[in-house]
């Protein structure tokens, strides 16, 4: 008889199979069992065909990374433990001393903080280009430059670049392109399919998407994941990863997973509300500009337009406003202080609504020309009532600029 300590360990007992139910199981496991010898020595992690450790895949996370492919048309996924992360393996993995990178002036901020940082360090050079302007790009791609970042909508200023231009501009000249899909979470456009219909297929090389946001959805989750369809580029970004010993929790895989069902109709939600608030800043006196892809005076308006879902769902929910310059940073800093609904916070996608105030002059390498001067404020709705979030907003502005 074994000692009863050896028996909890080794016990019998399987359930039994055909267990369903509308949330799928969770998976948490560093050592996986093998079978037999044979079987640890011909198991492949690469091609999700069997499971050799944990940070290599368990059911929980493989089936994430099936929805996620599905949700932005890609054919290979790979989960990261930020949406920084992501970024970081798209660029230890494709670039080399001596390459270049080129983001555009808008980029997500620590994106330029990596290419400034390690990226220089390790002798990879990069440069700005203005997202609005496909041809500065073409410019600016030179016989180095290995890798483009795109971006649709601009973090923090929201225009919309002609995004399918962009691509062609690096196809032509043979250059990948990695786009950060945050904004679009899959659902305002397909990433990997620019031109529906036609062949052969317009489309980005890589989709990096931060999952803390949107598909995540509760604001508790930290997750990133990189999308590919093109085979050998996924298995060069895999490789990178395994190297780094990347991976995610099973428990935050399952909160994702969880979330997902909900995404649609979350995004729209969002959407919804940030299209009617955004509206009714446009009528303020206070701001003399208001940024959101879906208002006709929004810098790129005319390509989200023609890219984009224009019915409710095909814009994200956030906006910014540009105060007018009369009103001094410690009035705008009042203003966000007295919001009551709207909390101080960076990130976006979750129930609560945030407002964050920002030094764009300190961000961009000039003010761009299309953008008025002022201090700009970013709104990000949450799932609160719009008239509630459209009488705070009012109460703010009486309390702190009258």
């Amino acid at each position: 008889m074994a000692d009863l300590t050896t028996t909890l360990i080794h016990h019998p007992y399987v359930p039994p199979a055909g267990f369903a139910a509308p949330q799928p199981g969770v998976f948490k496991a560093s050592t996986v069992i093998f079978p037999n010898v044979a079987a640890m020595r011909n198991f492949e992690w690469k091609d999700k065909t069997a499971y050799t450790y944990g940070l290599h895949g368990t059911p929980t996370t493989y089936m994430l990374e099936e929805r996620l492919c599905t949700l932005e048309g890609g054919l290979q996924c790979l989960l990261l433990p930020s949406g920084l992360a992501a970024i970081a393996n798209v660029a230890l993995s494709l670039l080399r001393t001596g390459d270049e990178v080129l983001l555009p002036d808008n980029a997500y901020g620590p994106n330029k903080v990596l290419a400034e940082g390690e990226l220089k360090a390790w002798g990879i050079t990069h440069q700005s280009y203005d997202p609005m302007n496909p041809q500065d790009l073409a410019a600016k791609i030179g016989p180095r430059t290995r890798l483009v970042w795109l971006e649709a909508a601009g973090s923090v200023t929201l225009e919309f670049p002609d995004l399918r231009e962009l691509v062609r501009v690096c196809q032509a000249r043979g250059v990948l392109t990695a786009l950060d899909n945050t904004w679009g979470a899959g659902l305002a456009f397909a990433p990997f399919d620019l031109t529906p219909g036609a062949s052969p297929a317009l489309g980005v090389d890589v989709s990096v998407h931060a999952l803390t946001k949107y598909p995540s959805g509760g604001g508790d989750v930290l997750m990133g994941s990189v999308i590919t369809r093109d085979a050998s580029l996924h298995m060069k970004l895999k490789l990178t990863h395994m190297r780094l010993g990347l991976g995610v929790g099973a428990n935050d895989a399952e909160a994702v997973l969880r979330a997902l069902p909900s995404l649609a109709l979350r995004y729209r939600a969002h959407d919804e509300t940030a299209r009617i608030l955004a509206r009714w800043c446009e009528a303020r006196a206070e701001f003399v500009q208001v940024l959101h892809p879906a208002l006709i005076d929004s810098p790129g308006h005319g390509h989200w337009l023609g890219l984009c879902q224009t019915e409710s769902g095909g814009a994200a929910g956030l906006f910014s406003v540009i105060f007018d310059k009369k009103f001094s940073q410690d009035q705008i800093d009042a203003f966000c202080n007295a919001l009551k609904l709207f909390r101080l916070g960076y990130s976006w996608g979750g129930p609560m609504s945030l407002v964050m105030p920002y030094e764009l002059a300190s961000m961009r390498s000039t003010w761009p020309v299309y953008l008025r001067q002022g201090t700009l404020v970013r709104f990000s709705v949450g799932l609160e009532a719009v008239a509630d979030l459209q009488a705070d907003l009012q109460q703010a502005l009486q309390a702190s600029l009258a």
